[in-house]
């Protein structure tokens, strides 16, 4: 079973606390993908254990980001409609990979979130739907 978070940010430009967050996916075995850049900031983090999904967050809640938001709180990833087929599934759900991702826009966010098959939960954690 894997497990999610979704943080928002005024910004991600600190090339320092990006090291910071590559060394805490590393450390708690997590997939984080990155909005960096400018406006918004976006992290997707994804790992294994509840517990590791947690202790990420909290390394980025320690490093104070502006306007910090926990939009989407630790919990079990459920594959959207078009993925709950067995023979469906999204690849990159099935096999998450350790390590940080950064891209600088929005709309590529959104297409990693589709082909991870949480499209429509990124979509409303971010306000862009009801």
């Amino acid at each position: 079973m894997l497990f999610n978070a979704l943080i928002r940010t005024h910004h991600i430009t600190s090339r320092k606390k990006v090291a910071a967050l590559k060394r805490a996916a590393d450390t708690h075995k997590c997939h984080v993908l990155l909005r960096s850049g400018g406006c918004p900031g976006i992290m997707y983090v994804e790992g294994r254990e509840q517990l590791d999904v947690e202790q990420w967050v909290n390394v980025v809640r320690k490093l104070r980001y502006k306007d910090f938001q926990l939009v989407a709180r630790p919990r079990a990833v459920e594959a959207e409609a078009e993925y709950n087929n067995k023979n469906d599934k999204a690849p990159e759900l099935r096999d998450a990979e350790i390590g940080l991702v950064e891209v600088e826009s929005v709309k590529e966010f959104g297409s990693r979130m589709a082909r991870r098959g949480v499209w429509n939960w990124w979509r409303k954690g971010m306000g862009y739907q009801a």
